[in-house]
């Protein structure tokens, strides 16, 4: 279990990390995510001895390791360009954290062949990193951070150097792993397709500081406010004003000058207040002629300005008369209607796929 109690680090008059705490239990798998300079990596750093806190403590089972120097703290840890000795052969590579621990040959011989098998690479250990695929480079980078069977393992945008297809296919080989070692995993990354696909529990970092942790779930279609929204997936904001509270959940607000809509996951709204409403472009769909209008669907009239063909779906822009466009992700499905530019068009969505954003 790993504790980070109010850690904060300045580089100079810079705050890159500003005051965060979370408990990472034992077999997790977190992921901090964010974009360029939200001190995800500072953090990490920080985990793993690297770099010193400015204040602020970590506890891995209740004891401090700020003070212990980064050889002594028995972490593996995964870098983004593999950090693989060129001159050494796969075999040497993996046992070198166990020579340093000065663990006997007959052992060290026995421990890499069984991390060889785990991440399925048997009868690699003659080869050297130049002769390995960049997938095969990152699987031995990971073999050397497990082999010394660290209760802690810290991986820093470890896949950010493969091809697209590489990477999603060693995102699920390294949950894989995870799961079945029970380690404890730490993963910095910026990719939100890759943190909602890998982790158990996610914190979402901006500007040195968490907006919020949660699961998967739990951050994508709960975003505690904007900048997570936003950050994770796509939204549509809409600014809305509350007409009134339909229950501790619910509320009724108008949006633009003649359209009201009922609002799930509005427990915070206030009669009166202007708010901002998010939409997930796969939430909303076109509304037919003889479709019902319920409570329980918001609709609005707009204008498609584009339609772009993305495979599996088609991603429409729709444009409102005196507000911004938003998107719509509708699966290319056979009996689904698709619609052309300059088409007006009803949208619609359930009152729960909105999000009350103060």
């Amino acid at each position: 279990m790993v504790q980070i109690e109010s850690l904060t680090k300045y580089f100079g008059e810079v705050r890159a990390v500003n005051d965060i705490s979370l408990l990472i239990e034992d077999g997790v798998f977190l992921t901090l995510l964010g974009p360029s300079g939200s001190g995800k990596t500072t953090t990490l750093m920080m985990i793993a001895g690297f770099e010193y806190p400015s204040s602020g403590d970590i506890k891995v089972d209740g004891n401090s390791i700020v003070s212990t120097p980064p050889y002594r703290r028995n972490i593996g840890m995964v870098f983004q360009n593999y950090a693989l000795f060129p001159h050494l052969s796969v075999y040497d590579n993996i046992a070198f954290p166990l020579k340093m621990r000065k663990i006997g040959k007959s052992k060290i011989k026995k421990m890499v062949q069984s991390v060889l098998e785990l991440v399925e690479l048997p009868g690699m250990e003659e080869r050297y990193p130049n002769q390995l695929s960049g997938g095969q480079q990152q699987r031995i980078a990971l073999a050397r951070a497990m082999v010394f069977d660290p209760p802690l393992l810290l991986m820093d945008e470890p896949l950010g150097a493969l091809d697209k297809k590489l990477r999603e296919h060693m995102q699920l080989e390294i949950k894989n792993i995870q799961e079945r070692v029970g380690k404890t995993i730490v993963y910095v990354t910026h990719d939100q397709s890759e943190a909602l696909t890998m982790s158990d529990k996610i914190a979402v970092m901006n500007e040195g500081s968490i907006e919020q942790i949660g699961s998967p779930e739990e951050v994508y279609e709960k975003p505690r406010n904007r900048f997570v929204a936003d950050f994770i997936g796509e939204s549509n904001f809409f600014k809305a004003t509350v007409l009134e509270k339909e229950g501790p959940d619910e509320a009724k607000v108008k949006f633009g000058s003649d359209s009201i809509w009922h609002i799930g996951n509005a427990a915070a709204a206030q009669v009166g207040k202007r708010v901002t409403i998010a939409v997930r472009p796969e939430k909303l769909f076109f509304v037919g002629a003889g479709d019902q209008n319920g409570d329980h669907m918001n609709t609005l009239r707009g204008k498609v300005e584009e339609a772009i063909y993305i495979g599996e779906i088609i991603r429409y822009r729709i444009g409102l008369p005196n507000e911004d466009p938003f998107y719509l992700k509708q699966q290319t499905i056979s009996h689904y209607r698709s619609f052309k530019r300059d088409e007006q068009v009803t949208i619609g969505w359930m009152k729960h796929d909105g999000i009350l954003l103060q």
